[in-house]
């Protein structure tokens, strides 16, 4: 079927300027998620506990701590009908069997599961045809030895994903996860992985927060329609 007897591309395609919310927007893959939908015409609404460096006039942040979960829906109240959601805040802590702090692993699940989880609950109601969620996982998703509290976080949030695909199929809402390697971001330096050491892809250097921005942006676009509840790896070889 091509775009001319396809309405719910058609519609997509004529309204090219979206209101997109994007967590963790003040650094690293949020951000660069942020900047390439700006470029690309949309409306984008940062939430992050700190301002990011972005002064555009179609960029809106909220102050918004996502670990208090209970007070997510009263934010998303606050933002309207939307037709975008991409859920990118997130961090790791990495420990061996042994030494797995059960604070850290609940302060994961908050962040990646939990937030995610109350995010599209106060969002989705609302939202159009048509309309895409975009969570970002990881390729530790499968396992990885000294990081078994973030793999099960991540693998979670896939079968979550894939859950909210099969519900939002017949309002034409997609769902994916986008899960990429070892990225270049702070977080590669953070002090709490230090028991598990990134990993370099095969290809030889980090997966770059351009790339993973540019396919998040492809799934939140008309031409991504027939794609919902898949886990896209952005790995550089490393799943091979």
């Amino acid at each position: 079927m091509d775009n001319a007897t396809n309405p719910t591309i058609d519609t997509l395609a004529g309204a090219t300027n979206k209101r997109m919310v994007v967590t963790g927007a003040s650094s690293g893959i949020g951000y660069a998620i942020a900047k390439q939908l700006l470029a690309e015409g949309h409306d984008v609404i940062g939430l992050s506990r700190s301002a990011p460096d972005l002064d555009h006039p179609r960029f809106t942040w909220r102050a918004a701590d996502l670990d208090d979960t209970a007070a997510i829906a009263g934010l998303a109240q606050q933002l309207g009908t939307v037709d975008g959601l991409v859920h990118a805040a997130g961090f790791m802590t990495t420990a061996r069997l042994g030494e797995l702090d059960e604070a850290s692993g609940e302060a994961m699940w908050r962040l990646h599961v939990a937030a995610a989880s109350a995010l599209a609950n106060a969002l989705v109601p609302a939202m159009l045809e048509g309309a895409r969620i975009v969570l970002i996982g990881s390729r530790v998703s499968a396992g990885a030895a000294g990081r078994s509290q973030y793999a099960a976080v991540k693998a979670a949030m896939v079968g979550m994903a894939r859950s909210w695909a099969i519900e939002l199929a017949p309002r034409g809402i997609t769902v994916n996860v986008v899960s990429p390697a070892a990225t270049a971001t702070p977080m590669l330096s953070d002090p709490q992985r230090t028991s598990s050491a990134p990993v370099m892809p095969p290809i030889g250097r980090y997966v770059s927060v351009e790339e993973v921005a540019s396919m998040v942006a492809y799934l939140l676009g008309p031409q991504a329609g027939a794609i919902t509840g898949q886990q896209i790896m952005i790995c550089g070889g490393s799943s091979l």
